[in-house]
């Protein structure tokens, strides 16, 4: 799974983007919206390092996140 953070300028807020291994877009929320956002997309994340992945990550680069870390 992929993890993309982008930052908004202006009035367009801060997104999230989730893709998978062939960079299809699987999740797309805020990301001052999370929780929210995995939870309306289905993505599971019990032990918090996705969370964790997503806040640490410095905008406007790619993540490479495995689900089973």
């Amino acid at each position: 799974m992929h993890i993309l953070k982008i930052k908004g300028t202006g009035k367009i807020p801060n997104f999230v983007q989730i893709r998978d291994q062939n960079l299809s877009l699987k999740a797309y929320f805020r990301a001052d919206q999370v929780e929210r956002g995995l939870q309306k997309n289905k993505i599971e994340d019990n032990s918090g390092k996705l969370k964790e992945t997503i806040a640490s990550m410095p905008f406007g680069k790619i993540c490479k996140f495995e689900e089973n870390e």
